[in-house]
């Protein structure tokens, strides 16, 4: 079964930068839209970043273009720069063969369990 696995969570001062990782593993049928969510305390699940690797599409949530970079070589990457406090949170990778709303949770069969990322 299809697997991912996140890593690189952390804590850092604001300014700082992280960089977060994805394994995904186990499909056999493809992942082609691949996301990082993000869920801080008390607020809802939001997405941050998308990529479709057919055709390298990319799309960012407002809140964080320009600081945020989203990459899949052979794992799934969220560069985060000029990192401040609002971007603390747990982040999620999440994946499916193709979906039609990148924003959307629901889009996505397949989660990560999560990494915590913690900006003071």
């Amino acid at each position: 079964h299809v697997q991912l696995v996140e890593s690189g969570g952390g804590s850092v001062q604001a300014g700082g930068s992280l960089t977060l990782s994805c394994v995904i593993s186990g499909f056999n049928d493809g992942i082609y839209s691949m996301a990082w969510f993000r869920q801080a305390p008390g607020k809802e699940r939001e997405a941050v970043a998308s990529i479709y690797t057919p055709t390298t599409t990319i799309r960012y949530a407002d809140s964080v273009k320009g600081r945020f970079t989203i990459s899949y070589t052979n794992t799934l990457d969220l560069q985060m720069n000029s990192l401040i406090p609002e971007d603390t949170a747990m982040y999620y990778c999440a994946g499916d063969r193709v979906v039609s709303r990148w924003a959307e949770e629901s889009q996505y069969r397949h989660w990560g369990q999560g990494t915590q990322v913690t900006v003071s």
